[in-house]
């Protein structure tokens, strides 16, 4: 179809889909508990550090939204959908957005974390980043008309983005890229220019050299990846978790097949690097007790560092309610959806064959990135960043869906930014209601936890 025909394809779904329809949140009656939602996702992980994940979770809300995706794919599962599908980064909370090094060395500002990827409803996206906001802005004490502008201004941060490249070439919106310049030119004041500069300065610092020194140590003339546990932990001293030289066999046959996934010159470059040592690195929130390693390299003609993590790619938590990936590696699942919504991939972005029975994909730890701290913003900033998120999260959707028709369906007015405002706030209030259920299970001696 033409831009035309789809912008009047969007439109015309509005009759069996109302916009206003997007705005009503309630629990109905058959929904789980959220603690056997989280509890079920224990059971995958390494025992000994489902602990730390409750923990984490349990230090704020806005913690506790962070790492329960898998609660809201089935919550919004339970909401309407215009029918139109991109591909999803199905975790698009405010914090999994930020600057990174393109492949250019250019600092760029996109989507950053794909564990949960998958093709869906665009419109499960849009709330989930609404519904942070509200989150993190309840957490920085901010009233309640705060909170809503911040959710609305991430909502028409995507719907004029999405009108924009509505209108663009197909090219055009491919190769478009967020720049910290262009981040700088949508800053509302000076002082939220300054936190921007101040941001990038400080994600330019981010690099394996950096790394190597907070990692690592020498001992008895050998480089190794020093011990911090429990978010830090040499191979060496996992021998009373794993089978040690197992792993090793693993993370080998691992490697090749990882090096087998990226485009020959890539995989050129990567052959210059041999492993040196191994360590399980406790990342995130959601993400913690899933096996992520970080696997120190060094470059064999002048020893230059690279750090890898080798992070372990589970089932979406959209796939059980969504068609199932075409890809049976789950590694493959999240590296694709990845170069599909990113405009710059790392370029050591790879996935592996399963070993020990786990799928894994592989990036550069440190490459230049950096992320805000929404619970260190005022309202104006956070509404500020917010429309960017949103910007971002239009131009990731743009890539992989039909740009026309979804802004067909959104309009040019204020009604989507309205009703996704109100099931922000209402889902913000679900949220709450959850993390006392999850806290009042710890309290009961029902979750184990631990504080790191």
């Amino acid at each position: 179809m033409t831009a035309s025909e789809s912008h009047a394809r969007g439109k015309a779904r509005r009759s069996d889909v109302p916009r206003s329809s997007h705005g009503t949140w309630s629990a109905g009656p058959g929904r789980r508990d959220p603690v056997d939602v989280l509890t079920d996702q224990d059971a995958t992980r390494l025992a000994w550090l489902v602990p730390v994940r409750h923990g984490r979770m349990l230090q704020s809300p806005f913690a506790f939204f962070r790492g329960a995706a898998a609660i809201m794919a089935a919550d919004l599962a339970t909401t309407p959908s215009s029918g139109i599908t991109v591909q999803v980064c199905g975790d698009a909370h405010l914090s999994n957005f930020g600057l990174y090094a393109s492949p250019e060395r250019r600092q760029v500002f996109d989507v950053n974390d794909f564990d949960e990827t998958l093709a869906g409803p665009w419109e499960w996206d849009v709330k989930r980043l609404a519904a942070s906001a509200v989150v993190a802005a309840r957490e920085n004490d901010m009233k309640a008309g705060d909170a809503r502008t911040a959710a609305e201004a991430a909502i028409a941060g995507y719907r004029d983005a999405m009108r924009r490249f509505s209108t663009l070439p197909i090219l055009d919106v491919w190769y478009a890229q967020a720049s910290v310049d262009a981040l700088r030119s949508i800053a509302s004041s000076k002082s939220a220019r300054k936190a921007l500069d101040a941001g990038a300065r400080k994600a330019r610092t981010h690099t394996s050299e950096r790394a190597l020194g907070r990692l690592t140590e020498r001992v008895d003339g050998t480089l190794q990846v020093r011990s911090d546990p429990p978010v830090l932990v040499p191979l060496r001293d996992l021998a009373a978790h794993v089978d040690r030289d197992q792993v090793m066999a693993d993370v080998r046959e691992s490697f090749a097949s990882y090096a087998e996934s990226l485009d020959v010159d890539r995989r050129r470059l990567l052959e210059r690097f041999t492993v040196m040592d191994l360590a399980l690195k406790v990342v995130g929130v959601g993400s913690v007790g899933t096996r992520c390693f970080l696997a120190l390299l060094r470059g064999r003609a002048h020893g230059e560092p690279l750090i890898l993590q080798v992070k372990e790619a589970g089932p979406s938590v959209l796939e059980g309610h969504l068609p199932r990936s075409r890809y049976a590696l789950h590694g493959k699942r999240v590296v694709v959806g990845q170069r599909l919504m990113q405009a710059s991939t790392d370029i050591f972005l790879g996935w592996s064959k399963r070993a020990d029975g786990h799928h894994y994909y592989w990036r550069q730890y440190h490459d230049m990135k950096g992320s805000a701290d929404v619970l260190d913003m005022g309202p104006q900033r956070l509404a500020d960043y917010a429309r960017v998120c949103g910007l971002a999260l239009a131009h990731a959707h743009a890539r992989t869906g039909d740009a026309s028709e979804v802004s067909g369906y959104l309009g040019r007015g204020s009604s989507f930014d309205d009703a996704v405002g109100d099931f922000a706030v209402a889902y913000a209030d679900q949220n709450a209601t959850d993390f006392e259920a999850f806290r009042q299970a710890a309290d009961d001696g029902r979750l184990p936890v631990e504080n790191d």
